[in-house]
């Protein structure tokens, strides 16, 4: 893992370093992370990037070339740097599990550390959890609308760097893929590779029966051919069908066809016709050119004849919805022993953060469905035992009471007293887990196009917290 410990705002630097003059860098604060909207206006978020943040709060370290590199600055003082240098995470953070679905305003992330230390996390704590919630939330949007069929992540060349490309396919098979072209990231995650040829090939060749054969002749076993260099019905499914004949004689099964261009449905459809007539109905027919959530649902309420979708440029840039907007906010500190919540004010209700030392509680029906989310105090308690009213934060003559139901903990520890607690898991177990938790959510907050709203209430505890700071807020002079 890459020392990342650079990576941050030179703000953060220099509110640290003015905590260090003022005698405050050892206070105690409470920092919640979480987000603001679902992506792509969608009806839940994937959580995702857990791992690389553990990796990245274990490994932080300034480094002597880095302590002389903000020297040279001429902003912070000599006992700053020096305090720099043996920095060192000792506070505490929790988190939910990765590849859990969460919504709108809930805590993600919650840190609790002397200022000093939870300050300089915010940055790449961001910049890790956001991008790779994206990403995966995107994926299981894309996967939804294929309805079981396999995706594959094709995204590299058109992401936005190397580190896009290499955790937004982490990202991208946790969210559901199945698979990824990136082999780098293949070798890194452990995480399946796919890929066959591209028009390149075909061209290269004298025609296009040529350019199939010798393809099938080096896999055998992975004969998925490209039918759209030069007329998909006219030539392309003809040779790729000739190819497959001859190597069914040697015995091996052809995999199928990939489309990359045209009028997806009805290429599909009449591809289809052509290789059930000549006994390959059950091949895999692949589509991919600029497909999203969107263009898949179309093509299957079309009626196409595609079983495995390759998607590209609008799921590693997530490209309607490019940035997941998640923030860290000081939501209680630490005075005479004792957390005080704090509340940010703001004239747009929606950035008026929820105070205090909070968890994140999951309420299951006897169907073991999710129903709600209720957002409590840390120090409430809350187990199934008694019925539970709920009622909405806003609109709260909405009530709904539970008698059969029970409860989870959401948030988990990752580091206590800056050790390590986290039991890592690989991406295909972590992909496992969010496939197990997203069959605990309804559909109708799954939908691609106008979905349900996902019940997330304050527990009446800290309703009434947050109401009385509201009322009780002065303008400072």
């Amino acid at each position: 893992m890459r020392n990342l410990t650079l990576l941050t705002d030179l703000y953060q630097l220099t509110m640290m370093n003015g905590y260090l003059n003022e005698g405050l860098h050892e206070d105690v604060v409470v920092f919640d992370m979480f987000f603001r909207q679902n992506p792509s206006a969608g009806g839940y978020t994937i959580v995702c990037g857990i791992e690389q943040l553990v990796d990245y709060i274990k490994n932080l370290k300034f480094e002597d070339d880095d302590i002389q590199y903000l020297k040279s600055l001429g902003v912070f003082s000599d006992e700053f740097l020096q305090m720099l240098k043996n920095f060192e995470f000792t506070g505490d953070i929790y988190s939910v599990e990765e590849g859990t679905f969460m919504f709108p305003n809930e805590p993600i992330v919650r840190v609790k550390a002397p200022i000093f230390e939870a300050q300089l996390i915010e940055t790449t704590l961001l910049n890790i959890i956001n991008f790779q919630s994206l990403i995966a939330t995107k994926a299981s949007r894309v996967c939804n609308a294929a309805q079981g069929d396999p995706v594959l992540e094709f995204g590299l060349r058109r992401a936005q760097g190397p580190d896009a490309g290499i955790y937004g396919a982490r990202a991208a098979v946790i969210g559901g893929c199945t698979g990824t072209a990136n082999v780098l990231a293949g070798k890194m995650f452990d995480i399946p590779v796919v890929g066959t040829h591209a028009h390149s090939w075909v061209q290269k060749f004298n025609s296009e029966y040529e350019a199939f054969a010798a393809y099938a002749k080096s896999y055998p076993e992975k004969a998925l051919l490209l039918v759209d260099t030069y007329d998909v019905l006219g030539s392309g499914v003809p040779n790729a069908i000739r190819v497959f004949d001859e190597i069914s004689a040697k015995g091996y099964n052809p995999l199928g066809i990939r489309i990359d261009s045209g009028d997806l449905a009805y290429l599909s459809k009449k591809a289809h016709s052509m290789l059930s007539a000549a006994g390959y109905e059950n091949v895999s027919i692949t589509a991919s050119n600029d497909l999203n959530e969107y263009k898949i649902l179309e093509l299957k309420n079309l009626g196409a004849k595609i079983n495995s979708w390759g998607v590209g440029t609008k799921l590693i840039t997530s490209s309607d919805w490019p940035s997941l907007g998640g923030v860290y906010k000081l939501s209680a500190a630490q005075e005479d022993g004792h957390l005080v919540p704090k509340i940010k004010i703001s004239e747009d209700p929606e950035k008026i953060n929820n105070p205090g030392y909070k968890k994140v509680l999951r309420i299951y029906g006897s169907n073991n469905m999710a129903e709600a989310d209720v957002i409590a105090l840390d120090d409430e308690k809350i187990d199934g035992r008694e019925p539970l009213t709920i009622f909405h934060p806003v609109y709260n003559w909405k009530k709904k009471t539970f008698t059969n139901y029970r409860v989870k903990e959401l948030l988990k520890p990752l580091f206590i007293g800056g050790k390590c607690v986290h039991e890592q898991k690989s991406v295909m177990e972590i992909r496992q887990f969010c496939k197990d938790e997203l069959q605990t959510l309804w559909p109708q907050y799954k939908r691609i196009t106008s979905p349900e709203s996902y019940k997330v209430d304050l527990s009446e505890k800290l309703w009434l917290l947050k109401s009385h700071m509201l009322s009780e807020i002065k303008t400072p002079q």
